[in-house]
């Protein structure tokens, strides 16, 4: 299974909301740099963040998930 970068958050909870809404729905997904980026929060941008790898056959289902979240 390949993954797929779709987000990439400054912040950890924004990070885990949008991984536990994947989870839920059976997306596999991932978070990279998290550990680093939550315990040195100042080197965040330049590690690009918190970046949410998705599965790269449900990319667009992950978008459009994710996207209703934002709307509720």
């Amino acid at each position: 299974m390949k993954f797929e970068l779709l987000y990439s958050f400054d912040n950890y909870v924004s990070a885990h909301i949008a991984l536990g809404r994947l989870q839920h729905e059976g997306i596999d997904c991932y978070l990279v740099d998290e550990h680093s980026a939550t315990i040195t929060p100042y080197l965040s941008n330049a590690l690009g963040g918190i970046k949410l790898m998705v599965d790269q056959t449900r990319v667009e289902e992950a978008i459009t998930l994710l996207a209703e979240t934002a709307g509720e």
